[in-house]
């Protein structure tokens, strides 16, 4: 019993030096990512500017050479962006919702689209309303 608050300083104390490693390692993790984001733009525009100058010596006119590489990436930015609008709603973790949210007493058998849940001050009101029924 007298080796407890021992045992207990010595894993808040590792805890401690975990989440200084760990903060550290994020300060760096961050940094290299920015360093990698900053060299693939560099060599996306190398790649382009590249493309632009091969167009050009096969003999088409700057402007439409340009206007090319603008319209593939502008028709890449539309589908990425298209992509994250698809998956965005996926971030409100609607499944999970539906299961930790009380529904309504009538749609029990369905789950109801997340536009529909239940604010929980709701859900208390219903939930008292169901057990003064079942009594």
């Amino acid at each position: 019993m007298h080796a407890l608050p021992g045992l207990i300083s010595d894993r808040v104390e590792l805890l401690s030096l975990e989440l200084q490693r760990a903060g550290q390692v994020l300060a760096q993790v961050v940094a290299l990512i920015v360093a990698a984001a900053i060299l693939a733009v560099t060599a996306w525009l190398a790649l382009w500017g590249g493309v632009m100058v091969a167009l050009i010596n096969a003999g088409l006119h700057w402007a439409a050479a340009s206007l090319i590489v603008l319209v593939i990436n502008l028709g890449a930015c539309w589908w990425a962006v298209a992509r994250v609008r698809a998956l965005a709603p996926l971030l409100h973790l609607p499944a999970t919702r539906r299961h930790l949210t009380l529904s309504r007493p009538s749609t029990a058998s369905k789950p109801s689209p997340p536009d529909e849940q239940i604010e929980p001050t709701e859900a208390t009101e219903h939930l008292a309303a169901a057990s003064a029924r079942a009594r």
